[in-house]
C-alpha cells in the first residue's frame, strides 16, 4: 500500500492492555463545558450565542455521550479513571497561567465555585482520581505523573475539551514522556471543526493514535 505520510513509516504501533490503561476526562466542567452556565452563558448573555453553538452542540451530542459510553465500560471492568479538572485554587487567580487566567476569572472558574465543578452527567464516583492544574497540559502543574505511575498505568485514553488545547497538550506530553496514548476522537471536542480536525490529523501523525470510543471498548474487551 502506497504511504500517505512520510511518517507511517515511523509508527511503532501498540494493541491496550486493559490493566494498565487510564481514561483521562479532561476539563468537562460547568466553567467552559456547558451551553447554559460558564463561557456558554456569558455568550448568551452578550449576543454572541452563536460562536459556542458548534463546541455546545458537539458536547452535548457527541463528547457527553461517548465519555458516558466509556465510563461505564472502565467502571464494569474495575479499570482506572482520571478527572483532570482546570480552575484556580486561589481568590485572586494568581495561580493560573497568564493566558489561562482572564477566562478563568470571567466564568468563575476556581475551586469550591460552582463553575468548577465537573458536569453532573459525568460525576465521578467514589475512588476515582480528580487532579487538578493550572496549565493546559495536566503534566505541567500537578502531580499527575506519578498519580500515574504509581497506578500502574503505562496506556492513556484522552476525552473532553478541548482537543486542540488541554486535550492536545496533555496528550503531547504524556507521549513525550513514555505513556502509549490514544485520542477518542468522538469523545473530544473543540470551538470548531478547523480546530478539532486539525489536532486530530497531527496527534496521529506520530503521537499516538486516534479512534472511536467504541473501537477503544472493543479493543479493550478483546484484550481483558
Amino acid at each position: 500500500m502506497k504511504k500517505s505520510d512520510y511518517t507511517d513509516l515511523f509508527h511503532t504501533g501498540f494493541s491496550l492492555d486493559p490493566k494498565r490503561t487510564g481514561l483521562l476526562v479532561i476539563d468537562m466542567q460547568y466553567a467552559t463545558a456547558c451551553r447554559t452556565t460558564g463561557l456558554g452563558k456569558l455568550l448568551k448573555e452578550s449576543g454572541q450565542e452563536e460562536l459556542g453553538s458548534y463546541r455546545f452542540d458537539r458536547i452535548e451530542k457527541w463528547v457527553i455521550p461517548n465519555i458516558s459510553l466509556l465510563l461505564d465500560f472502565f467502571r464494569k471492568n474495575s479499570l482506572k479513571i482520571i478527572y483532570v479538572t482546570i480552575g484556580s485554587q486561589v481568590p485572586d487567580y494568581s495561580d493560573l497561567a497568564l493566558h489561562l487566567k482572564s477566562l478563568a476569572e470571567t466564568v468563575g472558574n476556581r475551586k469550591e465555585l460552582p463553575n468548577h465543578e465537573i458536569l453532573r452527567e459525568l460525576k465521578p464516583e467514589q475512588g476515582e482520581w480528580i487532579v487538578n492544574k493550572t496549565t493546559m497540559s495536566a503534566f505541567n502543574s500537578p502531580p499527575i505523573d506519578s498519580v500515574l505511575r504509581s497506578g500502574g498505568i503505562e496506556y492513556l485514553i484522552f476525552t473532553g475539551v478541548s482537543t486542540n488545547s488541554c486535550v492536545e497538550g496533555t496528550a503531547r506530553d504524556a507521549a513525550d514522556k513514555g505513556y502509549k496514548c490514544v485520542i477518542a476522537e468522538d469523545a473530544c471536542g473543540a470551538a470548531n471543526e478547523e480546530l478539532h480536525r486539525a489536532s486530530i490529523n497531527n496527534f496521529k501523525r506520530l503521537l499516538g493514535r486516534v479512534g472511536t470510543a467504541a473501537r477503544m471498548i472493543q479493543e479493550l474487551k478483546e484484550n481483558l
